[in-house]
């Protein structure tokens, strides 16, 4: 194919403004995960994409009455493989309108972008449909398919987005996954930990709380129990030497970005008890307590292993529980080609070399990755996430949207025979 350096060059260019009036309309449609209705935005995403991307095929996949999923498709030049950009549509509520200082519904001004998904994750959804765009523009020097899906339910971790379009739409599948989540430009997130999340009810006898003795306190039931919980974060990691070397080599980096402590997070268990409610008075024996608590696996602690714990530790007297969430830690290869490509595409773009690390929150990747799909989640630092003001900075979506489109133009135009 002729002319391909020009065409890269081409794909790489500087987009932000298209970004943004991408991002706007859809910050501007509600889509708050719970009530979980995707109806609205993915209607306008549509009009979106088939406004922005010459020759999109696109459909609607609805996996309830009120989650609508979207994938878009392009084609290249003849066949080759497939690249997959992934998104998801629904945000967490806005809270109180009261204490924003910005309108909740979209604001660009002084280089950021407000509103709430702004950087989870419609700004990230903007910034790969320009990537789709640039692509689209260049279609005849590179082959195979560029997909975009964008699903439903990605804030409740539910299986109605993504893993629906995976299990129901064969073009959904691909030989690569970019994902523009929440993270830094400056770092390419190649997995994650794996998380449990556990309910757990401690039942006891009601008395009154001067005469203890007649009764049986729940709460101490449960403090007994999230004791045992809390252990877990004492298991032993048999961690993989890549992915070790991978989190150190990135520390220096990644943290100041993220936070000092995130490398120690990333390589040991963490638990993190979310909810405790009992008892009704001071002067009450509580007959029953209630806890939900988060555990998040490193890779080299299994969530079966972790689950076998605790079936022995909290065979108590009183105590029941359950896991309503249970994920396998996941992570392709820091050295496969997609995340070179990506690190790669990254460093031209930035002028620098970014970070190749894990990732401590949960996203979708983990539904390609379990299909054996390899998957790079790269996107942009947020801010104030999931409370008033979220913002990210604008020029961290336009970097993302030309890391996107580099990276999927040079996967696309690359042999994997020749890597």
């Amino acid at each position: 194919m002729p002319d391909v350096d020009a065409a890269r060059q081409a794909v790489s260019r500087d987009r932000v403004d298209q970004v943004i009036d991408l991002a706007l309309p859809m910050i501007g449609t509600p889509s708050p995960n719970p009530d979980g209705d995707t109806r609205a935005v993915a209607a306008l995403a549509v009009d979106l994409i088939k406004t922005h991307v010459p020759g999109v095929e696109i459909e609607l996949h609805p996996g309830s009455a009120d989650i609508v999923n979207v994938v878009a498709r392009i084609r290249g030049a003849g066949p080759g493989r497939r690249v997959v950009f992934n998104g998801h549509l629904d945000t967490y509520p806005v809270g109180t309108p009261a204490q924003w200082s910005v309108n909740p519904a979209g604001e660009a001004r002084d280089g950021r972008l407000y509103g709430r998904g702004a950087a989870d994750m419609k700004g990230g959804i903007a910034a790969s449909i320009v990537a789709m765009a640039a692509l689209a523009e260049q279609r005849a020097h590179w082959n195979g398919e560029a997909v975009l899906t964008l699903a439903g339910d990605e804030e409740s971790m539910g299986p109605l987005g993504t893993k629906l379009l995976l299990d129901q739409v064969p073009h959904t599948t691909g030989a690569a996954t970019i994902i523009g989540d929440a993270g830094s430009p400056m770092v390419a997130r190649f997995g994650e930990k794996g998380f449990i999340w556990i309910d757990i009810t401690a039942e006891g006898k009601a008395a009154h709380g001067a005469h203890v003795h007649l009764g049986t306190n729940a709460l101490d039931r449960l403090r007994v129990t999230l004791d045992r919980v809390s252990a877990l974060r004492d298991l032993p990691v048999h961690m993989p030497d890549q992915v070790r070397n991978a989190i150190a080599a990135a520390k220096a980096i990644s943290e100041p970005l993220c936070g000092a402590g995130e490398a120690d997070v990333l390589s040991a268990v963490t638990v993190n008890l979310g909810i405790v409610s009992g008892g009704t008075s001071p002067n009450l024996v509580p007959s029953i307590a209630h806890a939900a608590v988060d555990i998040r696996l490193p890779v080299g602690v299994t969530a079966e292993a972790v689950l076998a714990r605790l079936r022995q530790e909290l065979d108590l007297p009183g105590i029941t529980w359950h896991a309503s969430r249970c994920f396998e830690p996941n992570y392709t290869s820091p050295d496969d080609e997609l995340i070179r490509c990506c690190a790669n595409a990254a460093a031209q773009v930035l002028g620098t070399k970014p970070a190749v690390n894990m990732r401590v929150g949960g996203s979708d990747s983990r539904w390609f990755r379990m299909a054996g799909i390899p998957t790079v989640v790269y996107g942009p630092t947020p801010y104030n996430m999931g409370a008033p003001d979220e913002y990210v900075e604008i020029s961290d979506l336009g970097i993302v949207s030309r890391v996107h489109a580099l990276t999927a133009f040079d996967y696309l135009t690359t042999k994997a025979s020749d890597t």
